[in-house]
């Protein structure tokens, strides 16, 4: 009878993943999303090849025109390190919430590793350095400049390579909390930098907190 029950107790949670899973899925297909890759791929081109950091403030000001009230005020950005897949780099979170975010990230030095593999879609344009990807199934790699954009498809995994200096736009649709894992594990399990770790969900809550803020007072409940 034990034997039966745990059959039942995994049948029944294979059940609820596999509802949740189409429930989620659903709910991604018809929902309105904020973004588009290409207008966010738009606005960074512009700036493509200039000081990073001063196309990164005119990248800013371009989004809270056309986004009032979905990026996060200057007081609450912060560059924060990413330790994933074998690689380091930096990032700003500009805005984020279960399905959508908008970051700036790059490197200074020279670093590469796994991409990831994601239930989400993933653009990232380039403002400086270079980027070089390779992709599973192929024997040869890429490399892409200033103004060219980058799609990473939703399961897709590749090898990924930054030069010192290269700093890109970056935009994400999917299930966001799903890229978590990833995103963190080398910081929990092999850094373990937990001070990164904090910088990294407080800023995402913030992101959430504003977003649903936003929601709030457009549908006119504040």
């Amino acid at each position: 009878m034990s034997s039966i029950r745990s059959v039942l107790k995994l049948v029944m949670l294979l059940g609820s993943f596999v509802l949740t899973v189409n429930f989620l899925r659903y709910w991604m297909a018809k929902k309105q999303y904020i973004f588009t890759k290409e207008d966010v791929a738009k606005i960074a081109r512009q700036y493509a090849g200039q000081d990073h950091e001063q196309a990164f403030s005119k990248v800013v000001v371009e989004l809270r025109k056309k986004y009032p009230g979905h990026i996060l005020p200057d007081e609450d950005l912060q560059w924060v390190f990413v330790n994933a897949g074998g690689w380091m780099g930096s990032m700003c979170l500009l805005h984020a919430s279960l399905t959508e975010y908008v970051l700036l990230f790059g490197t200074a030095v020279d670093t590469g590793g796994h991409s990831g593999r994601y239930w989400a879609e993933i653009s990232d344009t380039i403002i400086s350095g270079t980027f070089r990807q390779w992709k599973e199934g192929t024997t040869k790699s890429e490399t892409y400049y200033p103004g060219d954009s980058i799609v990473h498809a939703v399961g897709e995994a590749t090898s990924v390579q930054w030069s010192a200096g290269t700093w890109m736009v970056e935009y994400g649709r999917g299930f966001i909390p799903s890229t978590l894992g990833f995103a963190l594990a080398d910081t929990v399990f092999s850094t373990q930098d937990f001070v990164t770790l904090f910088y990294t969900v407080r800023v995402y809550l913030k992101g959430m907190l504003l977003e649903a803020s936003t929601s709030l007072t457009e549908a006119g409940v504040l």
